[in-house]
């Protein structure tokens, strides 16, 4: 694939893709004889590995650390697991403090809801 249908399939900008190749954020793509990024199935599954973990909150710096042990072989795997439980970790405590303040959201609508009800009764 092209970085264009790349870029629309994933809906990530080229220059973001030519970024994260040259960060190594994902490891190098393909070329073709002419030198053009030629995405395979592989590079693909980066890409959407990447946008996850990005999604997720996790630094830029963690996943260049994981695709670097990643390209080092199989002796990196304890490594890569460590650094997959750690990013876990810090994902999960994330979420705890965001649902905390989901609750606390919650309450306050719901008191200015009851609040509402209680006004509309003394209307009627």
């Amino acid at each position: 694939m092209t970085i264009a249908e790349v870029s629309k399939k994933y809906d990530i900008t080229s220059d973001t893709l030519r970024y994260y190749e040259r960060i190594g954020l994902i490891p190098p793509v393909p070329r073709t004889k002419s030198g053009i990024r030629d995405y395979d199935e592989n590079s693909c599954a980066w890409i959407e590995l990447m946008k996850c973990m990005r999604k997720a909150g996790v630094q830029i710096e963690a996943l260049i650390e994981y695709v670097a042990l990643f390209q080092k072989g199989d002796e990196t795997i304890d490594a890569r697991k460590a650094l997959l439980i750690e990013q876990r970790r810090q994902l999960q405590e994330r979420m705890k403090e965001m649902q905390l303040s989901l609750d606390r959201l919650n309450q306050k609508i719901d008191k200015y809801e009851k609040g509402l009800m209680k006004a509309e009764k003394k209307l009627r």
